[in-house]
């Protein structure tokens, strides 16, 4: 795994995107509650704090957690909430220590099929089926990682030519492409919620 990824909008964090899979998989974890940008570059920076140039499972896994959540709290922060996701970030790498040995990469190595790849992905701490699904199709879009049938387990974000998540992200024009579309999903939700309140407010009157 070695490509060039666009999801921290910073070379250095973006080059350990795409050398690195427990920092592809630490920032998809990181990426909710804060911009794409911010949740991406944090691998890179926990990495550069704990002194290396890429991340260790092991190594995270075995840390003190209060010295853990600090690390990540250090201004400027790795996320919004530092603590509750240096928690998450610690869970994972624990898992990934028990179920592989400590490499990501071995999440989908020898998945045959993409139900089986979802599968893998939605057992990981901190991965329910939106963001297992997102970061499916982020491997078989960007990474090469493209078992039987990965595109119909991705659901709505394996699709060819949609702008719909970070999977879809390979530059300036897809990224604007893609807020594009969470705005209007979140318009459309917005007024979804609205008519409904409508609705029950006219019931109850």
């Amino acid at each position: 795994m070695d490509v060039t990824l666009h999801l921290a909008q910073r070379p250095e964090a973006d080059a350990l995107l795409g050398r690195s899979p427990l920092a592809a998989l630490v920032g998809m974890l990181l990426d909710q509650q804060v911009p794409m940008e911010w949740a991406f570059a944090g691998p890179h920076t926990i990495a550069q704090r704990l002194g290396g140039d890429d991340l260790d499972a092991h190594e995270i896994a075995a840390y003190e957690p209060e010295a853990f959540a600090g690390l990540l709290s250090t201004k400027p922060a790795v996320h919004r909430y530092p603590g509750s996701m240096a928690r998450r970030i610690q869970q994972l790498c624990q898992y990934l220590v028990e179920h592989y040995d400590g490499d990501a990469s071995k999440v989908w190595e020898g998945a045959e099929t993409g139900a089986e790849l979802l599968r893998r992905l939605k057992k990981l701490p901190g991965f329910g089926t939106q963001k297992a699904q997102i970061f499916l199709a982020l491997l078989g879009k960007q990474l090469g990682v493209r078992p039987k049938g990965w595109r119909e387990a991705a659901g709505p974000y394996g699709e060819a030519d949609a702008f719909r998540s970070v999977a879809d992200i390979t530059g300036p024009e897809s990224l604007t492409k893609v807020r594009a579309h969470k705005q209007e999903m979140k318009a459309a939700a917005k007024a979804e919620k609205a008519a409904k309140t409508g609705k029950t407010g006219k019931a109850e009157n």
